[in-house]
């Protein structure tokens, strides 16, 4: 198979298209998909609904080994379950996205969800299949060995115009919801890029792909080349 054993790897900061990339970029070239951030998401609805502090380091910790995450990797449609529970919806909620930073920089929080998924791409890998992976750290920690590296970004504003659009289901937005995300995105990225375990940041090798002035399907197109080209 063409694509067999194949691994993209696509990081980068928050509202630069990196699911909608990573999707189409899986559908073009027939391979799995697996979101890494819907899993700290998961992880967080989990610790949210148990009543654990998610300031408290320690009582993550402590408690991060219990739910079972399942990742599901049709690029089509892609699922994340929760001890058998579909949370696709639950946790894209303004709850989780105010809590997922301070979970995601707990190392033990890391490493169980590092180990799962590395489950994921090497059963999508085993006999002959690829997969793409999102996230912030895949080049650098999750899969330094992928065959493609791709580190996306965009100017602040445009990721915060899309980042709001979507949060606004085609309703009207403002200017001051648009500036709230965008605070928000910098936000995160700035505790995303300081955290001691694994921090976001553009892995050796990748390449730096701007979205700001480019469709999603130039986007597509330039790292479908660049997985033909390897």
């Amino acid at each position: 198979m063409e694509n067999a054993g194949l691994v993209v790897a696509i990081d980068g900061v928050s509202g630069s298209g990196k699911s909608s990339t990573s999707r189409g970029v899986a559908s073009r070239l027939g391979l799995a998909y697996l979101d890494t951030g819907a899993m700290f998401r998961a992880m967080t609805w989990w610790l949210l609904r148990a009543d654990v502090d998610v300031q408290d380091a320690a009582a993550v910790a402590a408690r991060c080994g219990e739910p079972e995450i399942v990742s599901g990797t049709d690029p089509a449609a892609p699922t994340i379950t929760v001890d058998g529970r579909d949370v696709g919806v639950e946790i894209r909620s303004a709850e989780v996205n105010a809590a997922v930073s301070p979970v995601s920089a707990v190392p033990e929080v890391r490493a169980r969800l590092l180990a799962l998924q590395r489950a994921v791409i090497a059963d999508a890998t085993t006999g002959g299949g690829g997969i793409v992976v999102e996230g912030r750290d895949i080049g650098s920690v999750v899969a330094p060995d992928a065959q493609v590296k791709v580190y996306l970004t965009a100017d602040p504003a445009a990721r915060a115009d899309r980042r709001a659009a979507e949060e606004g289901a085609g309703s009207a937005v403002d200017a001051a919801a648009v500036e709230a995300v965008r605070a928000s995105l910098l936000a995160r990225d700035e505790i995303d890029s300081s955290r001691a375990t694994a921090p976001l940041t553009m892995a050796e090798g990748a390449v730096h792909v701007d979205t700001t002035s480019s469709s999603l399907e130039e986007v597509v197109d330039r790292i479908a080349d660049l997985a033909g080209a390897r």
